[in-house]
C-alpha cells in the first residue's frame, strides 16, 4: 500500500477537498471551502494545511458562531448538496460554535465543525483555555458538542483519522441523518505526521440515493387517500430539499388535494396556486388552519411536525383524523402514529400518483380551497397597503420588500416577530425564495446567513429582513461581506424593543415586562424610562456598509431600488410601530403562571387552561 507522509492537519484538508456528491447524475464538490478564525489550537495544524491548499478557500469570519450560520445558509440554498467546514481554537472559539451546531442539527443541515482541542499527551495541562475536571482527564469543552451533533469524534492518534473521516462524510451526506458533525482534533495531534494511505485522498463521490416507498404501504396510502373526504398536505422542508416541488404540483393538479406550508416548506407551491392554503399552524393563514382543523387525512411531506406546525397539538381537531407521513427519516415518518412512508419525497409522490389514477377530491371541496386562497391574497394586499402613518407598520415594510423583489429573489430571516408575518404574508413564487431559519429560531443568524445565501446564489438578490434585537445580537459579519465583496441588502426594522417577545409577554399577562429598549427609571427601578438612542445607521456605516435611512414607505421603496444598484452590502434602516402587528395568530403553548397577584396574568391563565383542552394525542 502506497503511503504519503502528512500532518493530521494537512491530511484533513487534503481529504475534504477530494469529497464530491452526486444527485440525479449531477456531481459537485461537497465542500465550498473553510470558514473560521485562527486560534492557538488550530493555526499550526489545519491552518497550515489550508495555507498549502489555496484551492480549498479559507474565509476569515469575525465570530465562530457566525461561521456556522454562513455554512448553514449556504447548505440550505444548495439543498444540502454542498457546505463548508468551520474551524476554531480550543476554548471560547469552540464553544462559540455550539449554538451554530444546534441550529444545523435541529434544521437537518450539514455542517462540519473542526474545533481545536487540548493536548492529547496531557503533560503540559492545564493549557490556556482548558476546562479542568477533578473526575476525569478525558474531557474538554468540545464535549459540549455531543448532544447537538449528529456525529462526534475526537482524534487522539493520527491513524484514527483514517477511519473517522469516512464516517464524517457518511453522516454529512445522509438525507436522513445529516446535521452538525464535530471532529475535535487536539492541537498537538494536528501537527504530528503519519504515513497515511494514498487511497484515503483519492476523489470520492458520495451518491445521494432516492429511496422508494414500500409497495404495500404505498397501496395502503392510496386507499386512505381515496376514502378520505377532506385530505390536506402539510408541505415541509423535505419537499424542497428533495427537489420535489414539480412533483408536488403535478400531484396537486391531478388530485386536487390542498397544500399548507410550514416555515421550511414555504415555496413548495407558488403562492397563487389555487390549491395553496399558505402558512400552517401557529403562524398560519385562516384558511390553512380552518382546513387542517377539519381534515380527516393529513399527508405530511418532509415535515417534523414542530409545535408551530401543529399549533401545540391543537391544529388537527377531526376526531377521526389519520396521518400519512412521507419522510426520508424513520424518526419523522412514524410521528402521530402515521402510516409511515419512509422514502424520498419526489419518487414517493410520483409513485403515489400512479396508484391514484382517476382520483380527484370532491369539487365542492376544491372550490372552497380556491376561494380561501383568493380571499387570503386579498387580505395580504390589505396588509400591504400604505397607511401613511409613522412609524410604519411591519406589514407595510414586508409589502414594500415583497413588491420590490424579483421572482427568484430571496427573503431571509430567523427570529422575532418578522418570521411569523413573513410566513403569513410573503408571496413566494420560487422554491428557494423564502429562507427562514425557524427550527432553532436563532437570534443573530440573519446577517451572517445573508453571506452564505449570496455565496450559494450570486445571481439572486438576497433581502435580509432583521429586527433591531437580532441585528444587535450579531452584526459583525458585515465586515466579512465587505472584505469578500459579497453584496446583499439588509432591511433593518427598528421598533425599539423585542417585538415578538413583547407580544408574547402580553399574551401571558406579563405586560411586555423587560422587552423595550428603555433607560431605567430611577423612581420605579424598572426599564420604563426614555427610549435608548441607538444609532443603527451609524453602527452599520462604521462596519463598512453602505447605509440608507428610510423614514416612510415611499423612501423605503426608493432605498431598495438604490440598494439594488450598489456593489456593496447596503443596510436600510426604518422605524416600525412596536404595537401594530398582523392579527389572527393561532394558539401556541407558552406556560402561564398558575398563581399570580397580577390580574392580567390570572386572566391569561384562564385562556391558557381553555386552550389546553383542545390539545390531542395521536395514538
Amino acid at each position: 500500500m502506497k503511503t504519503i507522509r502528512l500532518t493530521v492537519g494537512q491530511a484533513v484538508v487534503r481529504f475534504l477537498k477530494n469529497q464530491y456528491v452526486e444527485c440525479d447524475g449531477v456531481e459537485n464538490p461537497f465542500f465550498a471551502g473553510c470558514l473560521g478564525i485562527f486560534g492557538h489550537g488550530i493555526v499550526a495544524g489545519v491552518g497550515e494545511g489550508l495555507m498549502e491548499n489555496p484551492d480549498f478557500r479559507y474565509y476569515m469570519t469575525r465570530n465562530e458562531q457566525a461561521s456556522v450560520h454562513i455554512a448553514i445558509a449556504y447548505a440550505k440554498m444548495k439543498n444540502r448538496l454542498q457546505t463548508f467546514a468551520c474551524i476554531s481554537s480550543i476554548g471560547p472559539g469552540a464553544t462559540n460554535m455550539v449554538t451554530g451546531a444546534a441550529c444545523a442539527t435541529i434544521n437537518r443541515i450539514p455542517v462540519l465543525i473542526i474545533p481545536g482541542d487540548i493536548f492529547a499527551r496531557r503533560n503540559v495541562a492545564p493549557v490556556l483555555q482548558q476546562l479542568e475536571s477533578a473526575s476525569t482527564q478525558d474531557i474538554s469543552v468540545n464535549d459540549c458538542f455531543k448532544p447537538v451533533s449528529k456525529y462526534w469524534d475526537r482524534i487522539n492518534r493520527q491513524e484514527q483519522l483514517i477511519t473517522s473521516l469516512p464516517e464524517v462524510m457518511r453522516v454529512l451526506t445522509s438525507p436522513s441523518e445529516t446535521g452538525a458533525v464535530t471532529l475535535a482534533i487536539p492541537q498537538d495531534v494536528q501537527a504530528e505526521a503519519y504515513d497515511f494511505p494514498e487511497e484515503l485522498f483519492r476523489k470520492r463521490t458520495w451518491k445521494i440515493a432516492r429511496p422508494r416507498p414500500d409497495r404495500e404501504i404505498a397501496k395502503e396510502a392510496a386507499g386512505l387517500i381515496r376514502s378520505s373526504k377532506k385530505p390536506v398536505i402539510i408541505a415541509g422542508g423535505g419537499v424542497i430539499y428533495s427537489q420535489a416541488t414539480d412533483a408536488l404540483k403535478a400531484f396537486v393538479d391531478l388530485t386536487g388535494i390542498p397544500v399548507a406550508e410550514t416555515f421550511a416548506g414555504k415555496g413548495s407551491l407558488p403562492f397563487n396556486h389555487p390549491s395553496n392554503l399558505g402558512a400552517v399552524g401557529a403562524t398560519g393563514t385562516p384558511g390553512a388552519n380552518e382546513i387542517t382543523g377539519e381534515a380527516d387525512l393529513v399527508i405530511g411531506i418532509g415535515t417534523r411536525y414542530s409545535d408551530f406546525t401543529t399549533a401545540s397539538k391543537t391544529a388537527f381537531q377531526n376526531p377521526g383524523v389519520k396521518f400519512i407521513n412521507i419522510n426520508i427519516a424513520d424518526f419523522d415518518s412514524f410521528k402521530h402514529s402515521a402510516l409511515p412512508m419512509t422514502a424520498d419525497a419526489r419518487v414517493c409522490l410520483e409513485e403515489l400518483l400512479v396508484l391514484l389514477d382517476g382520483y380527484h377530491a370532491q369539487t365542492e371541496y376544491t372550490d372552497r380551497i380556491a376561494d380561501l386562497n383568493r380571499r387570503w391574497d386579498e387580505q395580504v394586499s390589505d396588509f400591504y397597503k400604505v397607511t401613511g402613518s409613522c412609524p410604519v407598520t411591519q406589514g407595510e415594510v414586508v409589502g414594500a420588500v415583497n413588491e420590490a423583489a424579483g421572482p427568484r429573489d430571496v427573503v431571509l430571516c430567523a427570529a422575532g416577530s418578522l418570521p411569523g408575518d413573513l410566513h403569513k404574508l410573503w408571496r413566494t413564487t420560487d422554491p428557494k425564495g423564502f429562507h427562514l431559519e425557524y427550527g432553532y429560531s436563532t437570534m443573530g443568524y440573519e446577517v451572517a446567513a445573508g453571506i452564505g445565501a449570496k455565496m450559494a446564489c450570486p445571481d439572486r438578490e438576497i433581502f435580509v429582513m432583521v429586527g433591531d434585537g437580532n441585528y444587535l445580537m450579531m452584526n459583525n459579519e458585515l465586515v466579512t461581506s465587505i472584505q469578500e465583496g459579497i453584496k446583499f441588502i439588509i432591511i433593518l426594522l427598528n421598533n425599539n424593543g423585542y417585538g415578538s417577545i413583547g407580544a408574547l409577554s402580553e399574551s401571558v399577562g406579563s405586560q411586555r415586562f423587560g422587552t423595550k429598549y428603555r433607560y431605567r427609571d430611577e423612581k420605579t427601578g424598572l426599564l420604563t424610562g426614555e427610549t435608548l438612542p441607538v444609532d443603527f445607521a451609524g453602527n452599520a456605516r462604521s462596519l463598512g456598509a453602505n447605509v440608507i435611512e428610510a423614514h416612510d414607505i415611499s423612501s423605503l421603496k426608493s432605498a431598495i431600488e438604490e440598494a439594488k444598484k450598489q456593489t456593496v452590502t447596503t443596510v436600510i434602516t426604518i422605524e416600525t410601530d412596536l404595537y401594530k402587528g398582523i392579527p389572527g395568530y393561532a394558539w401556541w403553548e407558552v406556560a402561564v403562571s398558575e398563581v399570580a397577584e397580577i390580574e392580567t396574568v390570572k386572566k391569561a391563565f384562564e385562556v391558557y387552561t381553555e386552550n389546553k383542552k383542545k390539545q390531542r394525542y395521536f395514538l
